[in-house]
């Protein structure tokens, strides 16, 4: 009979976390590069197309680090006069980034996590500061991570089946991808409601906001696609000619009201506060259906997440993430375990220290 002894048990755990952490990084670094994100030039455009439709094209290491040179590379080739990106399948732009992922890779103590997210901000930013045009056709869901590659870019083209949202705080994260930039500038208090609920947008309503800058019925997007291409050393100014043609003639849900047109002025009064507890407080005070039913979704988010989402934080970690993707993701019972279960249970200090510099780690852009 075979003697186990602590050190073959020892060696056999570590066996399993070696497999366990290399299956995370297969995962997250994929060697499908070529099928995941697929770089065509079609006429005079450089064309971006995120190929994962059955996972609705969420975006993992590997594409991020194709993405990115394939930028530069076409930012400085004369012949490249202006950049599309689009997602594969009939469902989605980019769903967001690949947080399953994400989060066993954390939890396994993996660096690809850190990984991801720094050199994710650093393609935002160089799509936020690209010199030719980038259009982004957001036709389809378009969450997280796909809103960190479309909305920074110049032009974004919304159609009725785009499904806009920011569900951090559900899943113990919080809006990253330059959430707390974009959604500041939102007119009034929407950007708010929008980061704290979750609250999803769709269709026209996405471009009525401002997340957008143009709508365009799903149907003309391939002709779009086509006359983008044909352009010939196009300025921004042309770019934008040419989408405003389309969104005129797209009457689609033209006379259907925004979806929040009743609330937009409750919105500005019960999330004008100093406070997540204060707006908690207004909620609840208020009683009017629509106050009663936000209160419940806050109720369902991360404690933590709320407080650091409404502070419009650049970084944060903790359990509520893994917990959150658990919930959510994995076993999808729906019923996150928040540390703390409570916004009291939260602390300044811990909020602050969340806003504390990361010496050398900083990212500079």
């Amino acid at each position: 009979m075979k003697t186990i002894t602590p050190r073959l048990i020892f060696i056999s755990y570590r066996l399993r976390s070696a497999c366990r952490l290399q299956r995370i990084q297969g995962h997250m670094m994929s060697t499908k590069a070529g099928s995941e994100v697929l770089f065509e030039k079609v006429g005079n455009a450089g064309v971006i197309t995120l190929n994962r439709p059955k996972a609705l094209n969420a975006l993992n290491l590997t594409m991020i680090r194709h993405i990115y040179p394939q930028l530069k590379k076409w930012d400085k080739d004369s012949e490249t006069d202006l950049v599309i990106i689009k997602g594969a399948g009939e469902k989605a732009f980019c769903a967001g980034g690949d947080i399953r992922a994400v989060s066993e890779a954390g939890k396994a103590g993996d660096s690809l996590t850190q990984d991801l997210f720094r050199e994710e901000y650093i393609l935002n930013n160089t799509i936020g500061t690209y010199q030719k045009p980038y259009v982004a056709l957001i036709d389809g869901i378009t969450m997280g991570g796909g809103v960190g590659l479309s909305v920074h870019g110049r032009f974004r083209v919304a159609t009725e089946k785009t499904l806009f949202a920011m569900p951090a705080t559900g899943i113990g994260l919080f809006p990253d991808v330059g959430g707390g930039y974009f959604l500041s500038r939102l007119q009034g208090k929407l950007g708010l409601f929008l980061a704290l609920t979750g609250f999803r947008l769709k269709g026209r309503d996405v471009q009525r906001v401002g997340v957008a800058t143009h709508f365009v019925q799903s149907d003309k997007i391939v002709s779009l696609e086509k006359d983008l291409a044909d352009l010939k050393t196009p300025s921004n100014s042309d770019v934008a000619q040419l989408l405003d043609s389309y969104q005129e003639q797209s009457s689609l849900d033209a006379e259907k009201p925004f979806v929040l047109q009743e609330q937009t002025d409750a919105i500005d009064r019960l999330f004008s506060a100093g406070s997540v507890e204060e707006i908690m407080e207004n909620l609840k005070k208020d009683g009017s259906a629509f106050a009663l039913k936000q209160t419940e979704t806050l109720a369902k988010m991360s404690p933590p997440s709320l407080k650091l989402t409404f502070r419009q934080i650049q970084e944060g970690r903790g359990h509520d993430f893994y917990e959150g993707v658990r919930a959510v993701l994995i076993d999808k019972d729906q019923s996150p375990k928040w540390k703390p279960s409570i916004l009291s249970g939260v602390s300044e200090q811990a909020v602050e220290e969340c806003f504390s510099s990361l010496g050398e780690r900083d990212l500079k852009l």
